[in-house]
């Protein structure tokens, strides 16, 4: 069999955990699978995997060798890929990870643009507001909001910062009246996302001064468009990115609250494996999207 081959399929078995996933992905058989780590542990004279029914794990050599492939395939990746940066013709396929509400509002309508202008690239979008292993789910590039950890061998690049705004439909508002200061949302129904580091108080800053208040959340939800909808049929008032509403705002669907006290902004960044960066889909992609969004994450539309 052929060793890179091999090799490509192992760092692949590694990473999404079994080998019938693996078959999918790559469109071979869970047995040509099993062949070409079989043909790796022969040539090698060492086992790589123990498997048993349910699991698999990595033997200690079989971790230091997974390490040593994808420096490889990369390697190799970024080598091959000069023929493009002269041509300035990317091709392959990028994976990329983001939440769900950028994803939906900010970064997928970008995306198309970006490849309107790369047609020979083809891209997976993965939405999701839990954390995701880069490494584990094969994702070249992801957008972390909130404070970085633990990067290790990824490298990130900032982005303008995510701003939420604390809002409500109008028909909230001519019900409920209008909260002047940020003690009175105490008194409102409020809408809440449904998150383990959320709870029943918000933090807004006025100037250098920072108020938290605690809130009637009378709905959470983990979704922020499901959040949004509710604030559009008037359940309550809400406190979400500015990505999501801005449309909402603009014509008049939501109203802006307490314009004097801001909500508090979250870093963004773009991270990137450190050893792929600058192959040219990856470069080209990052590059785009820091062009698209240095200044405001909300598009003009």
């Amino acid at each position: 069999m052929n060793k890179l081959e091999s090799m490509a399929v192992f760092v692949r078995v590694v990473e999404r955990g079994s080998f019938s996933a693996v078959a999918d992905d790559m469109r071979l058989s869970a047995t040509m699978i099993g062949l070409h780590i079989k043909a790796l542990e022969s040539h090698l004279g060492v086992r790589l995997l123990n498997r048993t029914t349910r699991r698999q794990s990595l033997t200690d050599f079989g971790q230091e060798y997974y390490q040593r492939c994808r420096r490889i395939l990369a390697d190799i990746e970024e080598t091959e890929s000069l023929a493009q940066v002269q041509q300035q013709d990317p091709r392959g396929k990028l994976r990329v990870a983001c939440p769900v509400s950028f994803g939906v509002h900010a970064l997928s309508p970008v995306t198309a643009r970006f490849l309107t202008r790369w047609p020979e690239l083809t891209l997976d979008l993965v939405l999701s507001d839990k954390a995701i292993d880069m490494a584990e789910e094969s994702i070249d590039v992801m957008i972390k909001i909130g404070d970085l950890e633990n990067l290790n061998s990824l490298v990130a690049r900032p982005l303008a910062s995510y701003q939420s705004i604390v809002c409500a439909s109008p028909a909230y508002l001519h019900e409920a009246g209008t909260p002047a200061t940020p003690e009175e949302l105490s008194r409102h129904r409020c809408l809440g996302f449904a998150h383990p580091l959320a709870g029943s108080e918000w933090t807004l800053h006025q100037g250098n001064k920072s108020i938290r208040v605690p809130v009637n959340i009378v709905m959470s939800v983990n979704n922020g468009e499901a959040l949004r909808s509710a604030a559009l049929n008037g359940l309550g008032i809400m406190m979400q990115p500015e990505v999501l509403i801005a449309d909402d705002v603009r014509e008049g669907r939501l109203v802006p609250l307490l314009s004097e006290y801001q909500p508090v902004d979250k870093p963004v960044h773009i991270v990137t494996f450190a050893d792929r960066r600058q192959l040219p889909k990856i470069r080209l992609y990052v590059d785009f999207l820091l062009q698209q969004f240095r200044e405001s994450l909300c598009l003009v539309r």
